[in-house]
């Protein structure tokens, strides 16, 4: 926690306690000891030495003790004088508090014939008073709404205030240096195209006007996470010079109803107030969720936010100048009234890198990186397909903490190939000891390597390894020729053929007593696979049908939505038929591929073994002296019905 914050509490509770005691004391110095004489001169010379209480003040009073009283706070207090044989008749003066309703006291002064004297309230005694039941309650109050006012000093940030709650969040700059500019962005050159034509419509407004064209009033940006969302608000931000607001959707969604409605309200203000400007909303999809999806209908924060951001980017009230961009990576579950033009007129999808936007990528995270020669920033884009801006520049972070590690001046080649398994794969283990289960994962490793180089339709293998990587006792990867965004038939066999191919070496070499669980992973993915080819591609003799979609695994049936497992019976065992057969029928092409090569598959152990990593180039070199190795661009032809 802050330190000012913890400061400023203890301050105001300091502040709190002060007062109360002042409060206390003042009480009850008024009713004591700030009582003062008005007859000086009579009782000046006496000291005020005890107290006493009333009853024994009405026993003076009966045995003649008592020679005068005075009066004070509206008869409450009162001093006496007294002279008592049991003190030598010397006089003494004491202080006596009169409750509430003793009435009769003046009558019975009256009755022994004591002289008595009744003061008013002095003035002091009355800005006593006043102070202690005005004044200080005000300045108590003051000072708490100036601490709660200044919320520097709760050290929480531009709103942590209870006074500024409905205030935005938002972080404005009026001339934003972000440090990234559209040349820093390389991968997601659609998506950068579209922000350049929004920084000339904002530099340039008379080239677009002159035709009768109006600047978008929104932007969103849709893609995976890490694709570069962010990185084109900065780069935007940076490049157009104009005022710009950046803000995070669930810093709208407060608990108190009202309040992100409010914050809303107020950025809009804040933004016409700076037009031309650009407001950014990161992870839009917080609070632009669909109405009538969540709990509490429309009575819900959440829904009320949105309610008023549709209202401020196209209501009646016309923000002219201020573009909106926001960032998402779930646009399915945005409202419908949100993306519809006029709020969002572009959806712009920023997709994974291909394998050219990988290599522009990573030359952009390379240029303050002293690279040695052998590394090659092309191969690295081939091996990592699949990966996000963030996890390039994630890599090439990481290849420079090991090249500090190992004290290097330059990042080589064993630094990026050791990242790159760290990222995919892991951080390496402990070595297994030479026992079975070493030479038993061994076998199961090589049967996804052999299984995979002879299918043609198969990527080529980049590594076996049998060294521990985060949950996996050993890996086994695969290199694409080429990005695929299309997988054919053919392919998908090959994928449960070499996925299966662990267990079939484990079947085939140690018999089915000790096929192991290792595999359990493995028959999940065939399983999973196979069962969309059935009912997401139509590959399977049911015909090409959907039964399921893709996003939200809803089934279909006579097209119509049915929620839950609801296929009619014959349809579901029909699915569970192919499902089996086609499994059955990868089995056996494992089964029988690991039979063909079984001589060069125990030597590939044994090397295996003794290195514990091996390279994919040794590995097709090794097997090529025993086995035929098929043309990778020639199509797989499978004799599957």
């Amino acid at each position: 926690m802050n330190r000012n914050f913890i400061r400023n509490i203890l301050l105001v509770i300091l502040i709190l306690s002060l007062t109360v005691i002042g409060v206390k004391k003042f009480n009850f110095d008024d009713n004591t000891s700030n009582v003062t004489v008005k007859n000086t001169s009579e009782i000046n010379q006496n000291l005020i030495s005890s107290r006493m209480t009333y009853g024994r003040f009405l026993e003076y009073l009966e045995m003649g003790w008592v020679k005068q009283v005075d009066l004070y706070d509206n008869s409450r207090n009162a001093i006496i004088q007294t002279s008592s044989p049991e003190l030598g008749n010397r006089s003494q003066t004491i202080r006596v508090e009169i409750p509430v309703g003793a009435s009769q006291l003046i009558n019975k002064l009256k009755e022994y014939n004591v002289d008595f004297d009744a003061h008013p309230v002095e003035n002091r005694n009355f800005l006593i008073t006043l102070a202690s039941n005005l004044i200080l309650p005000i300045l108590f109050i003051s000072g708490l709404f100036y601490f709660f006012q200044n919320s520097e000093n709760f050290g929480g940030g531009s709103n942590s205030s209870p006074m500024s709650l409905g205030k935005s969040t938002a972080r404005f700059e009026r001339r934003p240096e972000t440090g990234v500019k559209f040349s820093d962005i390389a991968g997601i050159d659609e998506a950068k195209a579209e922000f350049e034509e929004i920084v000339s419509f904002l530099k340039q407004p008379d080239k677009y006007t002159i035709v009768g064209a109006k600047i978008p009033k929104g932007i969103l940006l849709v893609g995976p996470p890490g694709t570069g969302k962010t990185l084109l608000a900065k780069a935007i931000a940076n490049e157009a010079d104009v005022p710009f607001f950046s803000v995070a959707g669930s810093e709208f969604v407060e608990m108190f109803i009202g309040i992100g409605a409010a914050r809303v309200r107020d950025l809009f203000k804040k933004a016409s107030e700076n037009a031309p400007c650009i407001v950014f909303i990161d992870e839009i999809d917080a609070v632009g969720r669909e109405r009538g999806a969540g709990v509490g209908g429309g009575n819900d924060e959440r829904e009320q936010t949105l309610n008023q951001l549709l209202t401020e980017m196209d209501g009646f009230k016309e923000n002219k100048g201020v573009i909106v961009i926001g960032a998402t990576n779930r646009a399915d579950i945005l409202d419908s009234a949100l993306l519809r033009p006029g709020r969002f007129d572009r959806q712009v999808t920023v997709n994974l890198p291909d394998r050219l936007g990988r290599i522009g990528i990573l030359k952009v995270h390379a240029r303050n990186k002293p690279l040695s020669d052998d590394v090659s920033l092309v191969q690295l884009a081939n091996r990592t397909p699949g990966f996000s801006g963030a996890d390039l520049a994630n890599l090439l972070n990481e290849a420079a903490i090991l090249a500090t590690r190992y004290k290097k001046s330059v990042i080589t080649k064993n630094e990026v190939n050791e990242a790159a398994d760290r990222i995919i794969g892991g951080i390496e283990g402990t070595p297994l000891e030479d026992n079975k289960n070493k030479r038993l994962i061994a076998y199961h490793e090589v049967g996804h390597a052999i299984t995979g180089s002879v299918l043609k339709s198969h990527d080529e293998v980049e590594k076996i390894t049998i060294t521990p990587r985060g949950m996996a006792k050993g890996l086994t990867w695969f290199t694409p020729e080429e990005d695929q965004s299309l997988l054919s038939r053919s392919e998908l066999l090959a994928r449960i053929i070499t996925t299966l191919g662990g267990r079939a070496a484990e079947q085939v070499v140690f018999g089915d007593p000790d096929v192991t669980t290792g595999a359990s992973n493995d028959l999940q993915q065939v399983t999973n696979l196979a069962r969309q080819m059935v009912t997401r591609f139509g590959m399977s003799n049911i015909g090409p049908i959907a039964l399921e979609d893709e996003n939200s695994g809803q089934v279909f049936l006579g097209g119509n939505v049915i929620q839950g497992d609801g296929y009619a019976e014959n349809i579901a065992d029909r699915i569970d038929e192919q499902v089996c057969k086609i499994i059955n029928y990868c089995e056996q092409k494992a089964i029988q591929i690991i039979k063909d090569n079984r001589v060069v598959i125990d030597l590939t152990v044994e090397r295996l073994l003794d290195i514990e990593t091996m390279e994919g180039a040794e590995f097709r070199e090794l097997i090529s002296n025993y086995t035929v190795l098929p043309n990778k661009l020639a199509p797989y032809e499978s004799k599957f019905s």
